[in-house]
């Protein structure tokens, strides 16, 4: 039982420094403005492209919503003793990846840094995050638990590249100080493929 008690806390605390981590970049972001943080470099875009500003806003302030939601989907306890608070944060989290964070993901995808080898893995990214979460949602209606749950890991691993993608970012600059758009390029695909394998073996392990 202590096992247990250190995993969880230890998942909750690696969850909470990360959640804090992403809740600061939003923050940076209010009140909206053209020029701050990343929107730095993306000028080209800003200024040529008027869908580019709000589609990017959409995607940063639903993706903080994005990670709470989806993080408390896997806690048993809340399934158990509030099944219609799990719901209803579940109802929370697929209509924010489905109507919001991955249109929007995919759209800001196309513009990546890095050329083609980023902006495919983006968009890629995108596309499988919809297909996972709408996948999820309609096995949940046919009352498939388990292949439910299986899809929900595979959804939330790619959710989770938004935190995922900076901290490898973090680690390659630190370790080998590679030209920008190399980071961009390796960071797009390190970000979430990693993730999905963990998920997978989570599934294995579970199944």
């Amino acid at each position: 039982m202590k096992s247990i008690s250190y995993k969880r806390m230890a998942w909750l605390l690696f969850f909470a420094y990360f959640f804090i981590l992403m809740l600061r970049i939003t923050l940076r972001y209010i009140p909206m403005n053209s020029e701050v943080s990343f929107l730095q470099i993306k000028q080209t875009e800003v200024t040529g492209i008027k869908a580019y500003l709000p589609v990017f806003y959409v995607h940063v302030y639903s993706a903080i919503f994005v990670l709470l939601a989806g993080f408390t989907q896997f806690n048993t306890r809340i399934l158990v003793k509030y099944p219609k608070i799990h719901r209803w944060l579940g109802y929370l989290y697929v209509s924010l990846v489905l109507l919001l964070a991955s249109p929007s993901g995919i759209f800001i995808g196309w513009f990546a840094n890095g050329g083609l080898i980023a902006k495919t893995s983006f968009i890629i990214l995108g596309v499988l995050w919809f297909w996972f979460t709408l996948k999820a949602t309609l096995l949940i209606l046919k009352r498939k638990i388990t292949a439910h749950k299986q899809f929900m890991y595979r959804s939330f691993a790619l959710a989770a590249s938004a935190v995922t993608l900076r901290l490898w970012k973090v680690i390659l600059v630190y370790l080998f100080q590679p030209a920008p758009m190399d980071v961009y390029q390796i960071i797009a695909w390190l970000g979430w493929i990693p993730n999905l394998l963990i998920a997978e073996w989570l599934i294995k392990k579970n199944v």
